[in-house]
């Protein structure tokens, strides 16, 4: 049987951040955001940001090699 004590219940309320490059991470929200970063729109708990992350961020690639792949795939018609 497994008990759960409360040094091990996290009551944190993340917020979803994303960088410049569409990349997509949790932060704590009552911390400032780290440079580079901005809030994405969603809090909660880990559980429920990381499932929201896993909603939107389908394209694992960052902004800039995504838009290299777009535009080698263009130049070679």
């Amino acid at each position: 049987m497994t008990t759960t004590t409360d040094a091990s219940v996290d009551n944190t309320v993340y917020r979803v951040v994303v960088n410049y490059e569409e990349m997509y991470s949790i932060w704590p929200a009552d911390r400032e955001l780290p440079p580079g970063w901005k809030d994405a729109g969603k809090t909660g708990s880990k559980e429920e940001c990381l499932a929201y992350i896993d909603e939107v961020w389908t394209d694992m690639r960052p902004l800039s090699l995504r838009k290299q792949m777009e535009q080698s795939t263009r130049s070679s018609y």
